[in-house]
This record gives structure tokens, sequence and C-alpha cells, in this order.
């Protein structure tokens, strides 16, 4: 597994762009977003799957990304954890 390079990011684009969309995240570099000044969201590709180390609560948790469903899910999950703090 390795942090997604720029071809990698080019083939997620679609989520990068909902994600820049989401009031209260900031991306400070192509695929790396922040929530105020702490890290949030960034992503890693191995082979043809790709995966999102998003921040719940304290820690980082690990999400496949790889088909439309699942980044869904993982925008749904986001908004959640925005909505409560």
């Amino acid at each position: 597994m390795r942090h997604a390079t720029e071809e990698d990011l080019d083939s997620i684009d679609d989520l990068l762009t909902s994600l820049r969309k989401i009031p209260g995240l900031r991306e400070r570099k192509r695929g790396y977003f922040s929530r105020g000044a702490r890290a949030f969201i960034h992503f890693h590709a191995d082979a043809t799957d790709f995966y999102a180390d998003v921040k719940f609560g304290s820690t980082f948790e690990r999400l496949k990304i790889t088909n439309r469903t699942e980044r869904v899910d993982l925008l749904d999950r986001i908004r959640k954890e925005l909505a409560r703090r």
C-alpha cells in the first residue's frame, strides 16, 4: 500500500470534488484535507483498489473507496461526523 499518486487522485477526482464542497474541510494539498488545523483525510492505493484514511473521533480509520457505493458511503459518514461536532 502506498500514498495515492497524482494519477491515483485523477481516478477519484469525483470524490475530491465532492469533498471540496463540504463546509469545514480544507484541501491543503491535492488529496490531503484538514479540519481546522488537523489532518482529516488522505488517500492510499494498492493495485487497483483505493482507500481513504479518515479521522473519525481521535483516530484514523482506513476505508475502501474503490467503487461508487463506497465513495457515497464515505461522504455520508464524513457529513455525519462533521455535523456531530
